[in-house]
Parts: C-alpha cells; sequence; structure tokens
C-alpha cells in the first residue's frame, strides 16, 4: 500500500524546505576541516553571555515542564515594546510564528498573497493547511506593494505576507510605502510583517511598526531571536498582534512550543544592548567588506539590509560546489527563482574573507 495516499493531496504535493548542512556533515563528507559556514544568516559572535548565563541557570530546571503562557519572556517583551501581555504569541522560532498564523485563519482554498522572491515559508505555510498561494511579481527583487495590493482584492485573499528586510533578496520597504499599503488594504485582510531581520536596518531607515498596531488591528508583526541575538539554535520567536488575533493563533499554539531554557535566554537576551549593538557594527563592517570585494572581482550584487547578500554568479550551483570544497558555505537560491544566484551570510572579518578569497580562486579557475 502506498501511505503517502492516505494524505490530502495538498500535502503531497509539498515540496519540503530544505535547510543548510551542519558544519560536521560536510566536514565528513568532504574529508575536509576548518569549513565556514556562511549559508543561514546566523550570527557570528555567537550569543549573548548573559544569554549563556541564562541558560545554564535554567538547565537546573530541565525536568520541569517550562512556562506554557511564557510569563517572563511576554513580560520583558511588554516592557520593551509597550505590547500587552494578551497581545502577545511565543513560537518555536518565527517559522512557527508564520504557520500558526496561516493554521489559525487558512482553511482549504482559502488564498495567502506573498512576493516572488520572498521567504520560502509563505508558501509552504499556506500549502500545508491546503491553502492557495498568490504568487506576485516583484520590482528589482523586491515587493511590489501596490501589485500585491490589487492580488489580495482581486483575489479576496486572507492574507498577506510581507517580509521587511525580505529573505534572500535583503531588499527594504519604507514606513511611508508600508503605511500606504496598510492603509488601502481592506481590514477584514491579515497583514503578516515578517521582522526577522529588523534590528540590522540602519538607523535611518528604522521604524516603529508596534506603534501601528493602535491603528491596523488586520496587523500581525513576526520577529525572531535567531538572528541578532544569535539564539538560532534555541527556536524562540514572537509575534505582536490585536488582542482577538492573538487569541486565535494561541488556540492552534502547542501549550509549550517554547521550552524553558530558550525562555530563560530571551528574557537575557532582550536585555544585552550592547550585544545587539556590536552584532549591528559587525554586521556593518562585514557588509561593506563582501560588497567591496565583489565589486572587485566584478560582480553583481543585490543591495541588502539584512546580514546576508545575493550576488550574480552565472552557473550557481558549479559554483555552490566550488566553495565547499575551498571550505565555504553559501546558500544556493535556485528555489527562489533566483537560478544565477547564491547568498552569503556576513561573518567576522577573517570568514568574510576566506569567502572572497576562495570566491576569487574559483572565478580565476573557471576563467583558465
Amino acid at each position: 500500500m502506498n501511505y503517502s495516499e492516505l494524505a490530502p493531496a495538498y500535502i503531497r504535493a509539498i515540496a519540503p524546505y530544505q535547510p543548510g548542512k551542519p558544519i560536521s556533515e560536510l566536514e565528513r563528507e568532504l574529508g575536509i576541516a576548518g569549513i565556514v559556514k556562511l549559508a543561514s544568516n546566523e550570527n557570528p559572535l555567537g550569543c549573548s553571555p548573559q544569554a549563556t548565563a541564562a541558560m545554564q541557570e535554567a538547565i537546573k530546571t530541565i525536568a520541569l515542564y517550562p512556562d506554557g503562557n511564557g510569563y517572563e519572556l511576554k513580560d520583558a517583551l511588554s516592557r520593551r515594546y509597550g505590547v500587552e501581555h494578551a497581545r502577545i504569541v511565543l513560537g518555536n522560532g518565527s517559522n512557527d510564528m508564520l504557520e500558526l498564523t496561516a493554521r489559525a485563519f487558512l482553511t482549504v482554498g482559502d488564498k495567502a498573497v506573498y512576493s516572488d522572491h520572498a521567504f520560502a515559508v509563505y508558501p509552504l505555510a499556506t500549502q500545508a493547511v491546503g491553502g492557495v498561494g498568490v504568487s506576485v511579481p516583484a520590482i528589482a527583487f523586491g515587493h511590489d506593494l501596490k501589485a500585491m495590493l490589487k492580488a489580495a482584492i482581486e483575489h479576496k485573499a486572507k492574507l498577506v505576507f510581507i517580509a521587511n528586510p525580505n529573505n534572500p533578496t535583503g531588499t527594504f520597504l519604507s514606513a511611508a510605502d508600508l503605511l500606504s499599503f496598510m492603509r488601502a488594504l481592506p481590514a477584514n485582510i491579515l497583514v503578516v510583517l515578517d521582522e526577522a531581520y529588523n534590528e540590522y536596518l540602519p538607523e535611518d531607515k528604522r521604524y516603529d511598526s508596534v506603534e501601528w498596531l493602535k491603528e491596523f488591528p488586520n496587523l500581525i508583526i513576526s520577529r525572531t531571536f535567531s538572528k541578532a541575538y544569535g539564539l538560532a539554535g534555541l527556536r524562540v520567536g514572537y509575534a505582536f498582534a490585536d488582542a482577538q488575533v492573538a487569541d486565535m493563533v494561541n488556540r492552534v499554539r502547542q501549550p509549550f512550543n517554547v521550552n524553558s531554557v530558550a525562555q530563560a535566554a530571551a528574557v537575557a537576551a532582550l536585555h544585552d544592548a550592547d550585544f545587539v549593538r556590536q552584532t549591528f557594527e559587525l554586521n556593518l563592517r562585514g557588509m561593506k567588506q563582501i560588497t567591496a570585494g565583489l565589486a572587485q572581482l566584478g560582480l553583481g550584487y543585490i543591495p541588502s539590509y539584512g546580514n546576508f547578500i545575493s550576488f550574480k554568479i552565472g552557473d550557481s550551483m558549479k559554483m555552490y560546489r566550488r566553495l565547499l570544497q575551498l571550505g565555504v558555505i553559501v546558500r544556493p537560491v535556485a528555489s527562489y527563482d533566483m537560478a544565477e544566484y547564491l547568498r552569503v551570510s556576513i561573518g567576522t572579518e577573517a570568514e568574510n574573507e576566506k569567502f572572497l578569497s576562495a570566491l576569487k580562486q574559483a572565478l580565476t579557475e573557471n576563467l583558465a
């Protein structure tokens, strides 16, 4: 018997998300050591020392179930952003927030709108509940908000996903453009504003989306501790929303979806502003280092406001495999309809230099 046939057709049609391989696995496969991983937009500084201390303390009570309501973490977020507990949802990473939102509000046949070249989880979360994804053509690899507004209205969508900055392209939407979109969108269409890379925005690009919740009860703001806070391995994210929206999402959330160690680490990380500042400054320097190196090599790239950059390389899979052999892991993005591009995360100065050196060597070999 083919047991896959017991699953709904929309589940069978899902192409699973492919995460990057860990360094240890690739070192075993390739038989080399000292691999630099610049594929998953992780924090090259690790995590806050305060978060590490909080984790070590939390391990002492690891035999106990975590606080299913996440009171201390919600309280820390509430104090930081001025959002009531009832308007906060905690997730097992921000991916969890995206999937929970889809589960809470979409059913078979419901439409969700997102942009071409946007985060792969949007169509996956939509398809997993039998929803229908509407992918809108991008402008210069970024969101075309006017076209997305039109598509949402014409398709009678229930949900719109917007990433700012966008992954994997790094493109940015201004506060003015986002506000215009929200004010033109019917109030019965929910918007998930995915701000996973919010902490990497330069000062002149930052905006207070949390304040917008007062005007837009159909707005859901999704964020994560995986990137700038360096807690990717713990999987902890959160969302801010109208209390009624948050209540619906919480109804489909597993009661212990954020473990006790993750909750403790996130509270401590949220209080360590110095670590986040160091992360931001390192990323700023690294972005300049890599973009200058790409320009020197004559390679085009998409200007990015995250902690990564996508660059045009031609035969991307050939270059990806050669960089692996040279000890550098980057991310292919062909599945985003970007077959000629690779995405590289910003690392330490030494890691960035190893990437640029390997890239130069590979390009030289290709030209020889």
